[in-house]
C-alpha cells in the first residue's frame, strides 16, 4: 500500500473560473496578478520582501505551467519550464460556492450544487428572529455589527463598544457565514465558544455553511488583534468524502490545520491544529514521517487566505507564497517509494482585486512523488478528480465523484 499527503494552500487561485462573471470576478487572478504586482514594485515591503516573485521550486514543479493552462499566460517569474518535475494541471470547481467548505468537500469527493444561504448585504443583514433568539439562548445583552464587513474592520470599529457593554460582534460577508467576535478576556473564550455552538444549531434552517468563532484580544488605545484561537462550527458534508471512505477502509487519517473544522469532525482522524502556515506543515511532515502504509495526511495552510487575500495584502501574500516554495524540496524529501504529495487550492482570493471577498478561480493541481511520472494531466473538471485520484492511490474504494487521473 502507498501514502498520501494532500496539501491545500488556502486561496491560492491561477485565474477566473470559466463561470467567475457569474460571481463578479472575471479577470480576477490571485497568483498571476501578484507577480505583476511584484515586478511593478506593488509587492515590496521594507523588511519583508522585494523585487520580482521568486518562486523557483513551484515553478519547476509546474506551477508556471498550470497556470498557463488555466489562462494562456505564465506569471512572470514563473518562466515556462521544458519538463516539470510533477504532474502538473489545473482543475475547476463544480459546487456552486467559492468557499472553504466548498472546495474542500469537493476535493474530497462531494461537490456541492445546491447553493448556499446567504445574509443579503444590508444593515442589519440578519432575520431578526435569528438574532432573538441567539440573545435569549446565550444570554447576550445584544449584539454589535450585524451587517456584512471585513473582521480586522468590523473589530476595529466596535471592539471599544464590545468591551463596554459585554455584546458580540456578529457579522457576515459574500460567503455562506455567520461570524462572531468576542474579546478572549472580557468576553471568554469557551464563553464565544459556547455561543457559537447556539449559533450553529440556530443558522441550520438558513442553510449556512459555517459559524465562525473569531476571538481577539488587547484594546482600542494599542489596537486590536485576532488570535490564533479562531474556530470554525460547519455543517456536515452531505454524503460520503475521502475521510469517510478512508477511516471505513481502516486507515490512518491525520487532520491539520483547519481541515477538522470543515469537514465537522467527522472521519478526520487525529486532529493537529497549530497556529500559522510554518507550524501546520510542521507538524503535517512530523506527521507523515510515522504514517503508516495506506494513511493519508490531509492539510489545510490558511495564512494566504486570512492573513493576507482578505486584507488585501499583496507583498504579505508574496511572502507567504515564497515562504511556502523554500520548503517543497523539504516535502519532497520527506517522501518515499509508494508515496504521493498532491499541492492544490480550495477557491481564489486574489489581493489585487476589489471588495475583500474570495474569488472564483481554477486551482493549481500539482502531484509529486517518487516513482511518480511527471507530465501534463490537463484541465480536470472538478476539484473531485483530486480525491478521486488520492483514493486510487491507496487502493480505497471509488468515490461518489471526480475521475482518477492515473
Amino acid at each position: 500500500m502507498a501514502r498520501a499527503l494532500l496539501i491545500v494552500l488556502d486561496s491560492v487561485g491561477i485565474g477566473g473560473a470559466p463561470d467567475a462573471a457569474r460571481y463578479g470576478d472575471a479577470g480576477s487572478d490571485t497568483v498571476g496578478h501578484i507577480a505583476q504586482a511584484c515586478v511593478e514594485g506593488r509587492g515590496d515591503r521594507p523588511g519583508l520582501r522585494a523585487g520580482p516573485l521568486r518562486l523557483p521550486n513551484l515553478a519547476a514543479f509546474g506551477l508556471g505551467l498550470a497556470c498557463a493552462g488555466a489562462t494562456g499566460r505564465v506569471p512572470p517569474g514563473l518562466g515556462r519550464v521544458d519538463a516539470a518535475r510533477a504532474l502538473w494541471g489545473h482543475a475547476v470547481e463544480t459546487a456552486a460556492g467559492k468557499d472553504t467548505p466548498s472546495g474542500h468537500w469537493e476535493i474530497a469527493g462531494v461537490p456541492v450544487l445546491e447553493d448556499w444561504g446567504h445574509f443579503p448585504d444590508t444593515r442589519p443583514a440578519f432575520p431578526p428572529d435569528l438574532i432573538a433568539a441567539l440573545v435569549r439562548e446565550a444570554d447576550l445583552p445584544g449584539i454589535l455589527g450585524d451587517r456584512h464587513a471585513s473582521g480586522t474592520a468590523i473589530i476595529d470599529a466596535h471592539g471599544a463598544d464590545h468591551l463596554r457593554t459585554g455584546r458580540p460582534i456578529c457579522y457576515t460577508s459574500a460567503d455562506s457565514v455567520f461570524q462572531i467576535a468576542a474579546h478572549e478576556e472580557a468576553f471568554g473564550l469557551e464563553r464565544l465558544y459556547e455561543t457559537c455552538r447556539i449559533a450553529r444549531r440556530l443558522c441550520d434552517p438558513y442553510r449556512v455553511g459555517r459559524v465562525i468563532a473569531r476571538p481577539f484580544v488587547d484594546d482600542a488605545v494599542g489596537g486590536f488583534r485576532r488570535t490564533g484561537h479562531r474556530k470554525d462550527f460547519s455543517v456536515a458534508p452531505p454524503a460520503d468524502t475521502l475521510l469517510d471512505v478512508a477511516q471505513a477502509a481502516g486507515r490512518s487519517v491525520v487532520s491539520v490545520g483547519k481541515i477538522g473544522d470543515i469537514f465537522a469532525h467527522r472521519a478526520t482522524g487525529l486532529e493537529i491544529k497549530p497556529i500559522g502556515n510554518a507550524a501546520c506543515l510542521d507538524a503535517a511532515l512530523s506527521a507523515f514521517t510515522g504514517l503508516p502504509e495506506g494513511g493519508l495526511v490531509f492539510l489545510n495552510l490558511v495564512d494566504f487566505d486570512t492573513e493576507h487575500g482578505h486584507r488585501r495584502d499583496v507583498p504579505g501574500y508574496a511572502a507567504e507564497l515564497e515562504a511556502f516554495d523554500v520548503r517543497l524540496p523539504e516535502i519532497e524529501a520527506a517522501l518515499v517509494p509508494g508515496d504521493l504529495c498532491i499541492v492544490t487550492a480550495d477557491h481564489g482570493n486574489d489581493p489585487t482585486w476589489h471588495g475583500t471577498e474570495h474569488t472564483r478561480e481554477q486551482v493549481p493541481v500539482l502531484a509529486f512523488g517518487p516513482g511518480i511520472a511527471p507530465g501534463p494531466m490537463g484541465r480536470r473538471e472538478s476539484f473531485a478528480d483530486i480525491g478521486a485520484s488520492v483514493a486510487a492511490h491507496l487502493g480505497l474504494p471509488p468515490l461518489g465523484a471526480g475521475q482518477a487521473w492515473w
